[in-house]
């Protein structure tokens, strides 16, 4: 049996090795950009992956590292391994004072709690009890801590478990028996075990599960690069939000995801779909509001500490690749 520490394990010295061979970016020509991703390429960053094909398209040299651990793409882009880091890396921003900003949010958390019924109805039952979530410092981990403080409850503790594909299958084999997935695997364990597990009912959590950061010297001497990037970021997330269905030609178009299993590819329309309708993908990256609600989120959940009004927007944000964004293709 494959346990969650092992699953952990294996992955974290993946993305370690890789982040030991990736080379210092620091003084990349305009125009290049290397990005680490704190997770691996599923079907849910599909909508990421369309914009960065389109932003080669436009002349921008894009290379991404799929890294499998938020901390560890953050230590790339502070190492100066990479320019550009994908993640929410609020308390190394905090706490660490980290050169970086954030200047594009590209998901907000859509996640669900996940029991399975053999052992478990409700949060109390959760008390004293092993959870799995994506890494440390995730929103995965975030909401966990956040719905262990509502209800009252301890985790005896936290396997880390990167991946919502691989927490979804350790549910299913019992690897794991309480964890949270997106919405493509909370239906793929529903669907391959109708009755034997249960999402935990989760209110009032309103954050950024992904954005874009990078180091501010990056931001300053790259701006034409940046924009770019984010523009046709809010190209397509603009283009999936009125029509999901797109994802599925948009994909072919540009060979993403070549072996994606069946299973994982009939699913491509309706998790873009339930996403959309859940407001998953702002249409416009971002806004001094949405980080009001991610100082509100994640002050509750423990990554960030003090009192959330006083926390300023421009310490952890840099709005101007937006603002020229916006400011060209208009706001919706």
């Amino acid at each position: 049996m494959t346990t969650t520490r092992g699953l952990f394990a294996s992955a974290a010295g993946a993305a370690a090795a890789i982040l030991l061979t990736m080379a210092p970016v620091a003084d990349a020509a305009e125009g290049q950009m290397h990005i680490a991703f704190g997770d691996i390429a599923t079907v849910e960053t599909l909508g990421f992956q369309i914009a960065i094909e389109r932003a080669k398209e436009r002349g921008v040299d894009i290379e991404v590292s799929y890294l499998k651990s938020e901390d560890i793409a953050a230590q790339a882009v502070v190492g100066g391994q990479a320019n550009v880091g994908v993640g929410t890396p609020y308390a190394m921003l905090q706490k660490v004072k980290a050169p970086i900003r954030i200047f594009y949010q590209i998901s907000a958390l859509r996640f669900f709690p996940i029991v399975n019924t053999e052992f478990y109805k409700d949060w109390k039952d959760l008390d004293g009890q092993e959870i799995a979530v994506h890494s440390r410092g995730s929103g995965t981990e975030a909401i966990m801590m956040l719905m262990a403080q509502r209800h009252g409850i301890t985790y005896s503790n936290i396997s880390y478990v990167p991946g919502s594909e691989v927490r979804a299958g350790a549910l299913l084999q019992g690897n794991v028996k309480a964890s949270i997935v997106d919405s493509a695997n909370r239906k793929l364990v529903m669907d391959k075990a109708p009755g034997k597990f249960v999402v935990l009912p989760m209110e009032g959590v309103n954050a950024t599960d992904e954005a874009l950061y990078a180091n501010t010297d990056y931001l300053a001497n790259n701006q034409e690069s940046i924009d770019v990037l984010v523009e046709e970021l809010i190209r397509t997330t603009r283009e999936i939000n009125a029509n999901p269905a797109v994802v599925v030609d948009l994909r072919k178009q540009y060979n993403l995801l070549p072996e994606l299993p069946a299973d994982q590819e009939a699913e491509i329309t309706s998790y873009f779909e339930e996403s959309v309708a859940s407001g998953a993908f702002p249409s416009n990256g971002g806004s001094a509001a949405a980080a009001q609600d991610d100082f509100d989120f994640y002050t509750i959940a423990g990554q960030l500490e003090g009192d959330p009004a006083s926390l300023q927007a421009a310490d952890f944000w840099e709005f101007g690749p937006l603002e020229r964004a916006v400011a060209k293709l208009g706001s919706e």
